[in-house]
């Protein structure tokens, strides 16, 4: 394995690790608080560094064919975190307790879109 896909495992992996404490954990909160806000921004940073990496491993043409199922939910995914993490802190922001507490039904569905392409590539790296 290559250093940078290992980079761009352990980015992805740690993705999925704060995004998912983030959002299982304003779940179980009942309602939106802000360090969840701090945990979607830094799933999304972790992400879209992975992203950036196996996206530069598949420019270099080391990395066989670019699967575009793969390359488009991955785009998809994140946009969606962006858009996720953007409106949760406009929610918090609002001080509107109606919003911060349904807040989570967005961040779940989110999760479950974003679980997609991040189980699509797994599969693609077992051969």
């Amino acid at each position: 394995m290559s250093t940078s896909l290992g980079i761009a495992i352990v980015a992805i992996t740690l993705a999925l690790v704060f995004y998912t404490v983030g959002v299982w954990s304003e779940r179980g909160a009942g309602r939106l608080r802000a360090w969840h806000v701090v945990m979607f921004w830094i799933g999304l940073v972790f992400d879209t560094t992975g992203t950036t990496v196996m996206m530069q491993i598949a420019r270099s043409g080391t990395a066989g064919a670019v699967n575009p199922v793969h390359a488009a939910t991955g785009a998809i995914a994140i946009a969606l975190m962006m858009f996720h993490a953007v409106w949760a802190t406009v929610t918090l922001a609002s001080h509107d307790e109606r919003r911060i507490k349904a807040f989570h039904r967005l961040s779940i569905a989110v999760w479950l879109i974003w679980l997609v392409p991040y189980v699509i590539g797994m599969f693609m790296g077992m051969h």
